[in-house]
């Protein structure tokens, strides 16, 4: 597991934030299983209360199944799944908009820049 913290956001938020970039790549997938609470807070040197919140809104928001005292699982729910990539690119173009507000870009423009901008990552591989 690779998670860089920022400063800016609560560490739990940013743990749910990881499992759903994992399951939008395909990296996760329905049913899998997941490390447990103490196993999670060791890999990612957070404390344990810390990672128990994590799956605790993750549990919330349907993301992970916890029956009993079997490991952790990514939900089956194909919803819940499709809605998480769908949340991610929301937000990332959220973002972006908010900063680039007030510049008067035509959309042709930014669709190009994005566009570019985008094979050109990709190519990095």
């Amino acid at each position: 597991m690779n998670v860089s913290f920022n400063n800016r956001d609560p560490i739990y938020l940013q743990v749910v934030r990881y499992f759903k970039a994992e399951i939008a790549a395909g990296r996760l997938r329905a049913g899998d299983e997941i490390p447990s609470r103490r196993e999670l807070a060791a890999l990612l040197k957070i404390n344990p209360n810390t990672a128990q919140r994590s799956y605790k809104e993750m549990e919330e928001q349907s993301l992970i199944i916890t029956e009993g005292n079997s490991p952790s699982r990514i939900t089956s729910d194909e919803g819940i799944l499709k809605s998480i990539r769908q949340e991610l690119i929301r937000d990332a173009v959220d973002t972006f908009l908010a900063s680039i507000r007030g510049m008067d870009i035509p959309v042709e423009e930014l669709l190009e820049q994005v566009r570019d901008r985008y094979a050109a990552e990709r190519s990095k591989g």
